[in-house]
């Protein structure tokens, strides 16, 4: 069994959607399991029944409107380069509303409605193909995974948004009395439970570079500085999702195709510029179609 599995990322979601582009349309490959954490979570439901037309128009269009409905920074150009500030209106707005975060992303859910109708959901629950999401338990701590398949429309629709959320920007999923938020938390990159479901061969796309990166400006402010340090936090939970992966996929004589951006595509992913994606999302076809994958069969012992 062939799986698909996209990490977390954010916009970089567009270069995600270029390499499955080519894999699925060029290559041809006949996932039977498709995995996703964050961006990837929007990406694989539509992957599933062959809607790249249609996940490619919004990934190419989006807008940071369209994710927040209240945005807890604001966007300045900084020697033509994009660097976020903290929106203290919005940000106080939260506070007096007695929110649990400092920004709200409602408009993230209805985008998803938008991009999933109940149509494709039933083609999606009809299809061959297994579906999941990753979610982050904050409640209970653990990492769950949410099947297409044993959800209802809205369910999934809202597992696919608690998955996309990084808290405290985003908006908190309270669902079943616990709290969900961003999968990316847990397993950014989900390929040992593709392991676990009985993949033999995987394709990973991973939406960090794997080449050395260069010594970044100092930060300017607070939400800078979170940001920076969600995204050190990330990339470690990436490295280990990866080592472990590949521990397992040797163990168990799975092969491992590894998609990196050749290149840091963005310094912060929660930057939403539809230009700048829509070049991301070529430059992961022209990728793909270029490349071998890093890493083809791992064998351990």
């Amino acid at each position: 069994m062939r799986a698909l599995v996209i990490s977390g990322g954010g916009s970089k979601g567009a270069f995600a959607g270029g390499v499955a582009e080519f894999l699925i349309r060029e290559c041809r490959h006949d996932y039977r399991l498709f995995l996703g954490t964050s961006t990837g979570s929007l990406l694989v439901p539509l992957l599933s029944i062959g809607e790249i037309e249609k996940i490619k128009g919004i990934y190419t269009s989006v807008t940071q409107n369209q994710i927040f409905d209240i945005s807890p920074f604001y966007i300045v150009q900084e020697n033509g380069e994009p660097r976020i500030r903290i929106n203290h209106i919005n940000t106080v707005r939260m506070f007096i509303k007695g929110r649990k975060t400092f920004g709200e992303s409602l408009a993230l859910l209805e985008l998803i409605k938008k991009i999933m109708t109940p149509e494709d959901f039933a083609r999606m629950q009809a299809n061959e193909a297994n579906v999941y999401v990753t979610v982050s338990n904050l409640t209970t701590n653990r990492v769950e995974y949410k099947s297409l398949k044993e959800c209802s429309y809205l369910d999934f629709c809202e597992w696919i948004w608690a998955s996309s959320n990084l808290v405290p920007f985003m908006s908190l999923l309270e669902k079943n009395g616990c709290q969900y938020a961003d999968g990316g938390f847990a397993d950014i990159v989900p390929i040992s439970e593709a392991i676990y479901r009985g993949a033999k061969e995987i394709d990973v796309i991973v939406l960090k570079s794997n080449q050395p990166r260069g010594k970044k400006d100092n930060v300017k402010n607070a939400l800078e500085l979170m940001t920076r340090t969600f995204d050190f936090m990330l990339d470690q939970i990436s490295a280990d999702d990866i080592k472990i992966g590949k521990l397992e996929g040797g163990r168990r004589k799975v092969d491992l195709n590894f998609y990196y951006p050749p290149t840091v595509l963005t310094e912060n992913s929660l930057i939403f510029d539809p230009k700048q994606m829509k070049r991301w999302w070529q430059e992961g076809y022209d990728f793909a179609k270029a490349h071998n994958p890093v890493c083809k069969c791992l064998e351990v012992g």
